[in-house]
């Protein structure tokens, strides 16, 4: 059997390159757009507003003093790591885990930038629907939320499930 391209891990690893670029570009896009707080509407449901985040996920323990930056850091890193040996475990076998591992890893590594250069994640895309809105967030984070999901869709309906069950 031939391997494809998209079956050796590197390939992977270059995809999530191009995220955390991707991210990147968008951060630095916006903030040279951008004053902090500043908002563009685009829609009646979609707007950019620059924000940053010292917390983690929905600003959590963004109020901590200081510490929960670096303790987030190190979650990151960890989690880098071990995304990083699952794409080599799964890559030829199961294109759909290490394209999901892949997205995981580069929004990851993104906002692991952020948090270690800045001190903040930077967040700018708010959806709201009138008075109830999301919280801000980036493209790394939706790489993190696409890849969770594209991984939760595989493990439930991927064949080999399906054979064992």
């Amino acid at each position: 059997m031939t391997e494809k391209i998209y079956q050796k891990p590197w390939f992977w690893y270059l995809v999530a390159l191009v995220i955390v670029a991707l991210d990147q570009a968008s951060k630095h896009a916006i903030e040279a757009a951008f004053e902090y707080g500043e908002t563009k509407v685009f829609t009646s449901f979609f707007n950019f507003t620059l924000a940053y985040n010292p917390g983690a996920a929905f600003s959590f323990l963004a109020g901590a003093g200081g510490w929960q930056r670096w303790f987030f850091a190190v979650i990151a890193i960890a989690a880098s790591v071990l995304l990083t040996v699952w794409i080599a475990r799964c890559a030829q076998q199961k294109p759909h885990e290490a394209f999901a591992l892949a997205f995981i890893l580069g929004g990851a590594l993104g906002n692991l930038y952020d948090r270690i250069v800045l001190g903040h994640v930077v967040d700018f895309i708010v959806v709201h629907y009138h008075d109830n809105y999301w919280p801000a967030f980036n493209l790394a984070d939706s790489a993190i939320t696409l890849g969770a999901a594209v991984l939760i869709i595989d493990m439930l309906f991927s064949k080999e499930k399906t054979a064992n069950a």
